[in-house]
């Protein structure tokens, strides 16, 4: 599949989950801020298993297959995006994503790679 199509229909995916899930959070747990001038729950929000958190997110763009990588998960957990690790796990990398196109369980070049980082309170 050409790669900047493959990167369009995962872009399309994500955004499809997150405006689909927009404004839904976890009962219980504190809301986390956007960016100013950005309304909460305008954005994906991606959920943290290991802390049971929602983070608000932004997507800043394509990445190539190079480096570190954390795997998330669209259609999976409350927000309709998951990953294992956030900020303060050790495993986190910092909002560098890959999202497994092929569904062949490997990172490889037919997968999408991008930058989204988690946005803390404050932000």
């Amino acid at each position: 599949m050409n790669k900047g199509l493959k990167s369009l229909l995962a872009a399309a995916a994500l955004m499809v989950v997150a405006f689909a899930t927009a404004g839904e959070s976890l009962a219980g747990q504190p809301p986390t801020s956007p960016p100013p001038g950005v309304p909460r729950g305008m954005g994906p929000q991606v959920y943290v298993a290991s802390q049971g958190l929602v983070y608000d997110t932004i997507v800043l763009g394509d990445l190539p297959f190079e480096g570190r990588f954390q795997k998330l998960e669209p259609g999976v957990g409350p927000t309709g995006l998951q990953t294992e690790f956030g900020p303060g796990d050790p495993e986190y990398v910092g909002g560098r994503w890959w999202v497994d196109a092929n569904m062949s369980g490997d990172m490889d070049d037919e997968d999408v790679y991008f930058l989204c980082p988690l946005l803390g309170p404050g932000y």
